[in-house]
């Protein structure tokens, strides 16, 4: 009489197909985690040295970290971004709290020069000096070392408060 076990006797493809589709959806589902914590950047700016960032949605900004944010829809920023509130890209140099001082075109922030400001843009447009004081909590002073830099320096920017973030980025490439 025939062992009882011999009747069955597993289709290899069937098992390899049950395998795949597990790890596929295992990997689905972490791709899918990954992507509502995180984003990718492709940099268009010159403004800043990177090219390519990974976002970290999630994370609060530091001091010397690339800060990624939708800039107010002023009439200056529209005129040179469009109306379709791209992101800026720009480092923190100025934390909640730090105290934020104009010296002529000199931008001051926690007793560091960080900027120059200039009274036009390339086009002849006339730039108006950004906030000054004490930063407020959930806000940033996000700079450029970019001598043209569009950032915290000037009003039409100004600083980036948390419901603007979009998240703290590391450059890739």
């Amino acid at each position: 009489m025939p062992a009882a076990t011999e009747g069955f006797r597993p289709r290899k493809r069937l098992w390899a197909a049950l395998g795949l589709f597990i790890v596929g959806a295992a990997s689905y589902n972490a791709i899918s985690d990954w992507r509502d914590t995180h984003g990718l950047l492709i940099n268009a700016s010159e403004s800043l040295p990177n090219w390519a960032f990974v976002i970290h949605k999630t994370a609060v900004p530091k001091r010397g970290e690339y800060v990624f944010f939708v800039p107010p829809a002023d009439p200056l920023v529209i005129r040179h971004f469009g109306p379709q509130h791209q992101m800026f890209g720009k480092l923190v140099y100025g934390m909640p709290g730090d105290l934020v001082v104009h010296r002529g075109s000199d931008v001051i922030v926690a007793g560091k020069l960080v900027a120059r400001m200039k009274p036009f843009t390339k086009t002849g447009e006339p730039l108006v000096a950004g906030p000054t004081g004490v930063i407020p909590q959930g806000c940033y002073f996000a700079g450029s070392p970019h001598a043209d830099g569009f950032d915290s320096r000037y009003a039409a920017v100004g600083y980036a408060c948390s419901k603007k973030i979009v998240g703290v980025g590391s450059s890739i490439l």
